[in-house]
């Protein structure tokens, strides 16, 4: 229940007392058998009565009515001010942050309250973009020693002297490396998201046809576990878009659904329209996830406890790309778990009205 209603409630119920209390009160006063000088005895006092029955039935009654309705009245238009505030913070997340809410510059207690939100979401932004800039001047730091050290192990990695143990370790440390600036690149990228700094190209993109690239590179990645892939719905899209972010979109949904599989599961791809929008669907047979992990899967560095296995690698900014990529084009990602131990990647795209609408099942 809002404010407006509870003070309402309130304010008819005080007026209804009122009301009750004065009709009490008057009844006692003029009731027959009340002890009461008056000219025309018994009679003049029931007829008294009785005037007084209809000044409070006639104008009593429509007296807090209107009181009522007047009440009503002044309490939405004073609480109209905080409606209009809670529209607008609520439409304040972490890129809005330097918009200022409008005050109504009355020096109200809402008019204070609102240069005091103001003044909190200036310090939220200059908070974010501290950490922006720390996160981004970090990681381009450590990208020059990141490829010094990978090509200095590398050029050892050449020595034919080099014993099989020192090789090994060589590789290991490699591997190591190749993670790490996958991190960092990853990282840089998002950050520079946040920062607006990633313009993506608006051109004609043909949907299915990287949907079919990924599939052929999703069966060269599923080889080593016998998984099966298997494209049993491809339908023509075509979107305005950036061909080489929609491509990494979908090769990091397809690299998930490899390396989060059963060995010797199946992956199916399936591409169709729907009405203005391209759905594409990647299905895989790897653990079911528990649905108090589901809302965080696209947050920064979270991987859930299938991902706790130290044989998987991983860094948790795969889903969070896949994310912002699809929300940059104005669509969206979802994930679902079902029985059967099945997960679901839905990704939505917006396509181009024109495009044709043959159909091409695979």
């Amino acid at each position: 229940m809002s404010i407006r209603q509870r003070l309402t409630w309130w304010y008819a119920a005080i007026m209804f007392v009122s009301l009750l209390l004065m009709g009490v009160l008057t009844f006692q006063e003029f009731a027959p058998g009340t002890t009461r000088l008056s000219a025309g005895g018994a009679d003049a006092d029931e007829g008294d009565l009785s005037e007084v029955m209809r000044i409070i039935f006639f104008c009593g009654v429509p007296s807090a009515g209107l009181a009522l309705a007047g009440g009503w009245w002044l309490m939405r238009r004073a609480l109209a001010p905080i409606a209009q505030l809670t529209r607008a913070a609520e439409r304040i997340h972490d890129r809005n942050l330097h918009e200022k809410l409008s005050r109504s510059g009355n020096g109200d207690e809402l008019d204070r309250l609102t240069e005091v939100f103001n003044a909190m979401t200036a310090r939220l932004h200059d908070a974010f973009r501290h950490i922006r800039e720390f996160t981004l001047h970090a990681s381009h730091e450590l990208k020059t020693p990141l490829t010094i050290l990978h090509g200095e192990i590398e050029t050892a990695l050449l020595d034919p002297g080099l014993s099989d143990a020192h090789r090994e370790l060589f590789s290991s440390q490699l591997d190591e490396l190749q993670r790490l600036t996958k991190i960092v690149d990853g990282l840089t990228l998002l950050t520079k998201a946040d920062a607006g700094q990633i313009s993506l190209r608006q051109e004609p993109v043909r949907l299915d046809e990287i949907v079919r690239e990924a599939f052929e590179d999703t069966k060269i990645l599923a080889l080593p576990a016998r998984i099966s892939v298997s494209l049993v719905n491809c339908q023509p899209a075509s979107l305005p878009g950036d061909r080489h972010r929609i491509r990494q979109l979908l090769l990091n949904l397809c690299d998930n659904a490899v390396k989060y599989n059963h060995p010797g599961g199946a992956i199916e791809f399936s591409l169709r329209r729907a009405g203005l929008e391209a759905e594409l669907k990647i299905v895989n047979t790897g653990p079911a996830i528990p649905p108090e992990i589901m809302p965080r899967l696209f947050d920064r560095f979270f991987r859930g406890d299938p991902a706790h296995n130290s044989a998987i690698d991983g860094c948790g900014l795969g889903l969070s790309i896949v994310h912002w990529i699809a929300t940059a084009h104005r669509g969206s990602v979802s994930m679902e778990s079902v029985p059967g131990e099945k997960n679901i990647v839905t990704v939505r795209l917006p396509i181009n009205p024109e495009a044709g609408v043959d159909e091409e099942t695979v």
